[in-house]
């Protein structure tokens, strides 16, 4: 990780952070901050705990007869049962991967290659290979868990470690899996969904291009840039003011424009966004998301947004010159919002604990 002049955040009274220290760093000018081993090894602890844990589970499944009805989420799905529903268990094996790989002395070393090895076998992936196939599974976790598995691999591409190599290839069959599927879906896409929540067309866009890269497969990210252009632009002055959504983890806004910084150059993302979101948009999108009832499954997702908020702003902002005044507010603001939230990903409901953690590391280590 990037090394940067830094002063330490404390937190107050709150839930696991206060009573271990400093999780995360600040840059002097308030645009940087870092996640420190501490801050690893305290949201690690997370997923370990529900990787591996089947119950409380929300399937998602449509059932096609008794057979299939009366089994049970382990049994539908061998290697991703865990963490409440099938997207959350995967990108909670992406976080303690990027985890592994940013801090290769974490004390919950062993204890995270141990639960990964056990999902992550040929046995369980094809398994999971197989609930694809089914008539009405096709568009199963479409796309936002298609998203979190092709950044799952793309975190393993590369990677030049024994153990994550052999996750690597195990895990290929099923990425070809839904690179097909996605490929067959794109174009009789007309439109792009536009929720703050899981069918986010653009979310799952952007990773899938960053794998399509990373993974050298230049016929999906051909594919992916013409569906962008398509749907995307042409578009002109967001609705910010509409958000966020009562249950909203991803900001439609800001998600759009994460994935046009990434399909056109950097002179004409500049033009585009200037045209799509201006300042008083970044104004009403740079305030704080209430979070009335951490309890409740569904307004807990305005945890997340806090979370996916930061890491748009900061993506947009890298995009901008340094002396556009909106860089300084939106990297400002990705601090406060990622500060708002991080005391509360341990708040002790599994609402979000299941998952919050996974959005929190990729807003911290995504610069």
């Amino acid at each position: 990780m990037k090394k940067i002049v830094s002063i330490c955040l404390c937190f107050g009274l709150f839930n696991g952070w206060a009573q271990t220290g400093t999780y995360f760093t600040i840059s002097k000018d308030s645009t940087r901050f870092s996640l420190t081993e501490k801050g690893a090894s305290h949201l690690a602890s997370l997923p370990l705990k529900c990787i591996l844990q089947e119950y409380p589970n929300k399937t998602s499944h449509t059932s096609m007869g008794d057979s299939d009805h009366l089994m049970t989420p382990r049994q539908q799905h061998p290697a991703f049962y865990g963490c409440f529903d099938w997207h959350s268990t995967v990108h909670g094996h992406w976080m303690l991967i990027r985890l592994l790989k940013l801090f290769p002395g974490l004390p919950e070393n062993a204890a995270i290659r141990k639960a990964i090895a056990q999902n992550i076998t040929q046995k369980n992936i094809a398994g999971e290979i197989a609930y694809f196939s089914g008539k009405l599974s096709r568009s199963y976790e479409r796309t936002y868990g298609w998203a979190w598995l092709l950044k799952m691999q793309q975190e393993l591409i590369g990677w030049n470690d024994a153990q994550a190599i052999e996750w690597r290839k195990t895990l290929q069959p099923l990425c070809d899996t839904v690179v097909k599927l996605w490929m067959e879906y794109l174009p009789k896409q007309t439109y792009p969904n536009r929720t703050g929540v899981h069918p986010n067309t653009a979310f799952g866009l952007c990773f899938a291009l960053d794998y399509a890269k990373a993974s050298g497969n230049s016929v999906f990210e051909k594919a992916i840039i013409t569906a962008a252009m398509r749907m995307y632009g042409k578009d002109k002055n967001a609705p910010a003011v509409w958000e966020p959504d009562g249950s909203d983890f991803l900001s439609p806004s800001l998600e759009e424009t994460d994935l046009m910084r990434r399909v056109l150059p950097k002179k004409d993302f500049v033009n585009w966004f200037a045209q799509w979101i201006g300042m008083s948009g970044l104004k009403h999108l740079s305030q704080l998301p209430v979070v009335s009832d951490r309890n409740d499954l569904q307004i807990v997702h305005l945890d997340g947004l806090h979370f996916s908020r930061s890491w748009c702003m900061q993506g947009i902002a890298s995009e901008l010159p340094a002396n556009d005044p909106r860089r300084t507010v939106l990297l400002r603001s990705a601090i406060k919002h990622l500060q708002t939230s991080l005391p509360n990903i341990a708040s002790g409901s599994y609402g979000g604990e299941h998952w919050l953690a996974s959005f929190a590391v990729y807003a911290l280590s995504n610069q």
